[in-house]
């Protein structure tokens, strides 16, 4: 699904609702999406890529049929052969058919010499081989291995808010996004009781210093996750954290910072999230990763949303026992395994692939040096194949592990450490932090950024 930038994701997800829209097409998985340099016409701007993996019972005309059919809804324009357009759907493949029609060649006659095709066609079948390349042992993965390094320098993107730049988590240049944490609980481990939706006035004067300091992101929680956090229900879970959604969002939209802020629901119950996003939220942040409800990946694939799938065993309760907290397999290897098997999870539910964040869940079923193994070693975890190109949110913030090494007892006097596991989240590939102390820690990420990603 090539596409010129300025980059409108709406095209891309709408041709994928009108493609799954008739029984005789069930759309499987997707890629993630790239972005490269134009190839062969290169004034232009550039493009967005992306394959699909379909079940259907049409054959291949009438599937070119209904494809060109999208297109003309979604007026695509073209005006030379290569060059830009709002959106193109081709057939690069229809079982291990050959096909050789005035309309239609298949396999797509140029996508072996094409880094942007085969980069995202190595996401859902690396090991596959075409069907009439004259030596057999060569799959996808192997011929996008032997074309010469190319100049387009993809990236995959993944999309924050409507109005927001995409997270390019492959682009050495990056800037790390700042996700502000606004707890209205009363019991969570660092700054329960602070923020209350019954003081709206406080409450605004909070936000407001968020985003003055650096904030892009403001994740609202209403239900604790701390070890052994009481189950507040969500119907309070809810009247927590719903006026304070709308009233950021009045916020945003009253200052005109769509471009510049979004919003995240820190919940693990369907419920709550489709509240929130209704209310103004652009991501769901779930710390099981959709195990705690098991509505929650099938609700956010419906509200079409991006969703932060955290590593966890167990459930607050139960996530500190010797059991959750046991790796015999290997720590990074059993947190890649578990988070590959929620990445598949969410695919199945029909969450676009372009839509998922990853969190190796830092104090979450781990122990003090398992979370000092994560950050030491985190870019060796970002490397596991099933996760490649899926951004990372990270999220140390005076964590008790901190407060261990420091002699800190006290969660709000432990910035420093904080900021020390912050600028290993940035080097190991962090494309997101979650902190408390956001002035403290977007200008803890600023440096990082400058040294490790100008």
């Amino acid at each position: 699904m090539p596409q010129s930038a300025p980059f409108t994701l709406n095209l891309v997800e709408a041709a994928c609702r009108l493609l799954e829209a008739h029984e005789d097409v069930r759309l499987v998985r997707t890629s993630g999406l790239w972005e490269t340099k134009a190839m062969y016409v290169t004034n232009q701007g550039d493009f967005i890529n992306g394959v699909c993996e379909i079940e259907t019972t049409l054959e291949p005309i009438p599937l070119l049929d209904r494809l060109q059919s999208i297109e003309n809804q979604l007026k695509r324009h073209k005006t030379i052969d290569k060059g830009p357009r709002t959106i193109d759907l081709d057939i690069l493949l229809y079982q291990d058919q050959i096909i050789n029609e005035p309309r239609l060649q298949v396999p797509h006659k140029l996508m072996l010499e094409r880094p942007f095709v085969l980069q995202p066609l190595c996401e859902l079948i690396p090991s596959s081989k075409h069907p009439s390349l004259p030596e057999p042992s060569i799959t996808y993965q192997r011929q996008l291995q032997s074309l010469a390094k190319s100049s387009l320098s993809p990236t995959t993107i993944t999309p924050l808010a409507a109005d927001m730049p995409p997270i390019t988590a492959l682009l050495q240049s990056r800037r790390t996004q700042v996700m502000s944490i606004l707890n209205l609980t009363p019991d969570s481990f660092s700054d329960g009781g602070i923020h209350s939706t019954s003081d709206m006035a406080a409450l605004e004067t909070t936000i407001q210093a968020h985003i003055d300091a650096g904030a892009t992101i403001i994740d609202v929680g209403g239900q604790s996750t701390r070890p052994k956090a009481a189950d507040v229900g969500e119907d309070e879970e809810s009247r927590r954290v719903v006026p304070a959604i709308r009233k950021i969002r009045g916020m945003i939209e009253q200052q005109q910072l769509q471009r510049r802020v979004g919003i995240s629901i820190d919940t693990f119950r369907a419920p709550v999230a489709r509240a929130a996003v209704e209310a103004g939220a652009d991501i769901v942040n779930d710390v099981s990763g959709g195990t705690l409800d098991t509505a929650m990946l099938g609700t956010v694939a419906e509200l079409g949303c991006s969703v932060v799938l955290m590593h966890m065993r167990g459930d607050p309760s139960t996530m500190t026992s010797k059991e959750h907290t046991s790796y015999p397999d290997g720590l990074l290897a059993t947190i890649g395994r578990e988070l590959g098997a929620r990445v598949d999870a969410a695919e199945a539910a029909g969450i676009r692939r372009w839509r998922i964040m990853l969190d190796p869940g830092i104090g979450f079923a781990k122990t003090g040096e398992q979370n000092l193994e994560i950050l030491r070693s985190f870019d060796q975890l970002r490397a596991t194949p099933a996760l490649s190109g899926l951004p990372w949110v990270v999220g140390p913030s005076r964590k008790r592990f901190l407060g261990h090494i420091l002699g800190v007892s006290e969660a709000r006097e432990r910035v420093w450490g904080t900021a020390a596991a912050v600028s290993a989240a940035v080097y190991g590939g962090a494309d997101v932090i979650r902190v408390h102390d956001v002035q403290e820690m977007a200008q803890t990420a600023k440096v990082a950024d400058a040294i490790w990603r100008s």
